[in-house]
């Protein structure tokens, strides 16, 4: 009987600490959420802000040396934009952690295949991480202000972090159409908005720093 009481009260308690968590996990989602919105933007306005240092398209993976259909709509979205004239210069931010992975030379590509000027597309190679991209444009880029084109569902932790580092950022949302397996991102996502409030309060260095590159250059200097 003695024992059964104590597992009774283990089950309260942790009833309690489950529910305690779940209500700081959905906070903190919404504050992130909430924060985002006013800075979430559409292609049209997007294209009306002044002084915009670049447009980052965030890399998500590429399959026998093309898009994936993610990133395929991020690609399409920052070219749309940047045909509308709402930035000089396109950053490409993704992983080339490895010789045979290379998300940025394929998202150069595609921007060269759109007929961006090569000296107008700039390659994070060591974008691997949403919060390391946005360090990096910082640190490296000497980025102030820039529009983000990612898929809703990523968007508002893009911003948040951005602005959080001392970047004026915008998010443009590139869903075109809709991808299998959203119900599994969404819950990654959940999880993801709970660590990054972390990071940009701690601030951690990104994997890979380096040598200043200024966005308002050239972007064939990022060639690797």
């Amino acid at each position: 009987m003695k024992n059964k009481r104590k597992f009774k009260k283990f089950l309260r308690a942790f009833f309690v600490l489950c529910v305690f968590g779940a209500l700081v996990v959905a906070g903190l989602n919404i504050h992130m959420i909430s924060y985002s919105d006013k800075y979430t933007l559409s292609p049209q306005d997007a294209s009306l802000l002044e002084d915009v240092d670049c447009i980052m398209v965030l890399g998500c993976g590429v399959w026998d040396g093309a898009p994936s259909p993610l990133l395929e709509d991020r690609l399409k979205r920052g070219v749309e934009i940047f045909d509308l004239g709402a930035a000089p210069k396109i950053l490409m931010s993704g992983d080339h952690g490895q010789e045979d992975y290379d998300e940025v030379n394929v998202m150069k590509q595609y921007a060269l295949d759109a007929g961006i000027d090569e000296t107008d597309i700039f390659m994070d190679h060591a974008g691997f991480s949403t919060y390391e991209s946005m360090y990096r444009a910082v640190e490296i880029f000497g980025v102030k202000k820039m529009i983000i084109v990612t898929q809703k569902y990523h968007l508002s932790r893009a911003v948040y972090i951005a602005n959080k580092l001392g970047i004026e950022a915008y998010g443009v949302a590139s869903d075109y159409r809709s991808f299998s397996g959203q119900f599994s991102r969404d819950c990654r996502e959940v999880l993801a908005r709970v660590k990054d409030i972390g990071t940009t309060i701690f601030k951690p260095l990104p994997t890979y720093l380096g040598e200043a590159i200024p966005i308002s250059g050239d972007g064939t200097a990022t060639n690797g």
